[in-house]
Parts: C-alpha cells; sequence; structure tokens
C-alpha cells in the first residue's frame, strides 16, 4: 500500500511513582474530561518516542524525569475515541520538580496503585500490565 493515506497517530505515556503513589493528571480536555489518566500526549514530528514522555510529563506535572524501560506499546484501534492512537509507555524515575498542574492537566494527583479510580482510555490496563497483574 502507498504511504499517504489516513494514518494512526503516536502518542507516550508515562508511569512515574512518586513516594509509592502513582503519578496522574485530570483531565482539562475531552474524551474523559475530568478522570485521571497517565502523563502524556502525542509525538512531535522528528521526536524521539524517549524524548516526547520526558517532555509531555515537564509540561502537564513540572517533573523532570528519565526514562527506565519500556513498558508496551497499546495499538488497539478502540483505545482513543478521537481514532487510532497507538501509544508508547514507559516507566519513568523522577529527577527532579514537584508534581503541579500544567498545560492540559486539569490538577495532578497522586493515586494508590492498589486502589485505582475509573481512568481515561485503557490506562488502568496499561498499570495492570505494568504491576503484573
Amino acid at each position: 500500500m502507498a504511504p499517504g493515506g489516513p494514518h494512526p497517530r503516536v502518542a507516550v505515556d508515562g508511569i512515574l511513582l512518586v513516594d509509592g503513589k502513582l503519578l496522574a493528571v485530570v483531565r482539562g480536555r475531552d474524551p474523559f474530561r475530568g478522570l485521571p489518566a497517565l502523563p502524556g500526549g502525542f509525538v512531535e514530528l522528528g521526536e524521539p518516542t524517549e524524548a516526547a514522555i520526558v517532555r509531555e510529563l515537564k509540561e502537564e506535572t513540572g517533573v523532570d524525569a528519565r526514562v527506565v524501560r519500556l513498558v508496551g506499546v497499546y495499538s488497539d484501534p478502540r483505545r482513543d475515541p478521537r481514532g487510532h492512537v497507538i501509544s508508547v509507555v514507559y516507566e519513568l524515575a523522577r529527577v527532579d520538580g514537584e508534581p503541579a498542574a500544567g498545560s492540559d492537566a486539569a490538577d495532578v494527583r497522586l493515586l494508590d496503585p492498589d486502589a485505582l479510580p475509573e481512568m481515561a482510555f485503557d490506562h488502568a490496563r496499561i498499570i495492570a500490565a505494568w504491576r503484573g497483574r
């Protein structure tokens, strides 16, 4: 098939623990406005996914981090109501900064990974896979 038709978009999401709690953003925009989500966003043209998650985390939470490892790639075409979005998920380690809402995040929260609330997208499933459940 020749290039040029519609393509999936590529996003990144980050899993970061702060004092044993999962760092989440509260979505300030639809879809899933008001629900917690993993920090993340879309990869910019020419940007490696590892750089994209570090950038997105900083923009959304004010936290500087480094990539620890790849958690997985999530590509179900139904995972995002805006269209086919492939997410590359990384585990991160905090380098500096205290969590505070920025860019399109309405708030930041530290969630108990053993008692997660309803989450945006397929993020609860991603966290369960990360935890080996």
